[in-house]
């Protein structure tokens, strides 16, 4: 087969040559048509090259059943929260996370995925962010282009940084080690720079992101970044780094035009990106089937996979229990188990209580579009910063137009305060249930892992309590990243 330069980051930061036939990397050049020498001739070429990072975030790597791209890290983050629950063993896969297992061990090929994964999309970003002004073609194509890079560079030290280090505290220098920050293509190991260094260089891409998306060329689809999901990117951020001013300007900001989706497109499954609500998702189309990597071959209620034949997920009961009975999000989980309009594979025959079909596949096989971000986390970011700010009335307005859209008797809450915020929160726990963010809110909250009086059993979960702030919210630096890399060495793992 053809050769084809392919850019990838096993652990240590490398740029190898390798064939066209291993599909665990990401390409540079995405088709046999493009020779790497010609990625960044021409704007048309260098977004192949992006579309290239666009299709990592649902392609298969390590040939590993449960890490297809950014879908398998979004349910490794649920697994480790309190809101998803396992109702059986299934055929083993994320038991290991779900456990607070895989995590802790430097040398499981669960901790290191993460890791190779975002950086992989760092070094792809580079070399666009690079390279694109030499290339032929309209400024604002470049300009598009290049912002669409930088967007993937934030985000991606974004979560590196919230994984592998520990939390970022406002009140504190985060001093503390964070991860090592990549941003030009010659590629030489870095030692692990303090949270607080990662965050300013976060904000630093996402800032000049925003800049040039106006003047940039429209973004083609949902698939692609836009100014819209580039300030939603900079309210997550800022809401994590407890900025809240910062964080309730950018969701407002990033909403603008966009609206919620009505009550009859909530129960359709969440497998199509051309939902109203949808701001930024992976589009798949039916011939680029993935098989049992799919994010719907274990959180859709009726693909006909094994593990989710014989493991359906569920809401965590007592979530389950505080959603209001004409909340249209109740009707996504079954909590007798015995509902027969709740849809299951093909041959199963296994119902679980509380079961979910909140995802379906789109077709005959397990392709689905994957939700990144939506309008409704954008209405939760600002009422929650604005909670914390004491705004109580713009606080309670910005969950109100949320809540009304879910729940036509929703009325306007009274509760101020640490009650205020509570409802802010358990809100935010069933809209997003599923789509990645419990473990990362939990760990900016510095909140403790409570699954204790539910329907998470002590046989599957193995843990149903961690402590706030413990050293086991920080995943393990991966052993061959240690290794490897002499500017982190042993002395630079975590706890």
């Amino acid at each position: 087969m053809k050769k084809l330069k392919y850019i990838f980051l096993p652990l240590l930061f490398v740029v190898l040559s390798i064939t066209a036939c291993k599909k665990s990397y990401l390409e540079t050049a995405p088709t046999s048509q493009i020779d790497n020498a010609d990625v960044f001739k021409t704007t048309t070429n260098a977004m192949a090259a992006l579309n290239g990072i666009h299709r990592s975030l649902y392609t298969q790597y390590n040939s590993t059943q449960n890490q297809g791209g950014e879908s398998g890290i979004m349910i490794d983050l649920d697994m480790l929260g309190e809101d998803l629950v396992n109702t059986s063993a299934g055929n083993g896969w994320f038991n290991n996370v779900y456990k607070w297992i895989a995590h802790r061990n430097a040398t499981s090929i669960d901790d290191k995925f993460p890791y190779q994964f975002y950086y992989q999309i760092i070094v792809n970003a580079n070399n666009i962010i690079e390279k694109i002004a030499a290339a032929d073609g309209p400024q604002a194509d470049k300009d598009l282009i290049k912002a669409e890079a930088l967007c993937y560079r934030s985000w991606a030290h974004f979560v590196l940084v919230q994984l592998y280090g520990k939390r970022y505290d406002s009140a504190a220098n985060n001093s503390q080690p964070g991860v090592p920050i990549l941003i030009t293509s010659t590629i030489t190991p870095q030692a692990r720079a303090t949270v607080e260094a990662v965050y300013a260089q976060i904000n630093k891409d996402i800032d000049d992101a925003v800049t040039l998306f106006a003047t940039a060329t429209a973004s083609p689809n949902k698939s692609h970044f836009n100014i819209n999901v580039a300030k939603g990117l900079r309210a997550r951020i800022a809401l994590t780094q407890g900025n809240w001013a910062k964080a309730a300007q950018n969701a407002s900001e990033a909403r603008t035009g966009l609206s919620l989706m009505s009550n009859a497109d909530y129960t359709a499954g969440f497998n199509d990106y051309k939902n109203v609500e949808w701001m930024w998702g992976s589009h798949q189309v039916e011939d680029q089937t993935q098989y049992f990597y799919s994010f719907f071959a274990y959180m859709s209620a009726n693909f006909n996979s094994s593990n989710i034949r014989a493991n359906p997920k569920a809401i965590n009961s007592l979530l389950y229990d505080q959603i209001a009975a004409n909340d249209i999000r109740k009707t996504l989980w079954d909590p007798t188990g015995k509902n027969t309009a709740f849809p299951i594979p093909t041959t199963a025959s296994t119902r679980a209580k509380y079961m979910n079909r909140k995802f379906l596949v789109a077709g005959t096989t397990s392709i689905g579009d994957v939700p990144h971000m939506r309008v409704a986390e954008m209405y939760l970011i600002e009422a929650e910063a604005r909670a914390h700010t004491g705004e109580t009335g713009a606080a309670q307005n910005a969950l109100y137009t949320l809540a009304k859209n879910r729940n036509p008797s929703y009325v306007l809450s009274t509760n101020t305060g640490t009650a205020l915020l509570n409802e802010i929160l358990v809100q935010r726990r069933v809209e997003l249930w599923g789509e990645g963010f419990r473990f990362l809110d939990l760990k900016r909250l510095n909140l403790p892992l409570d699954r204790t009086n539910s329907n998470h059993t002590v046989a599957l979960a193995q843990t149903l309590s961690e402590t706030a702030g413990d050293v086991r919210w920080q995943w393990l630096i991966p052993q061959d990243e240690i290794n490897a890399n002499p500017a982190i060495g042993p002395s630079g793992q975590n706890p």
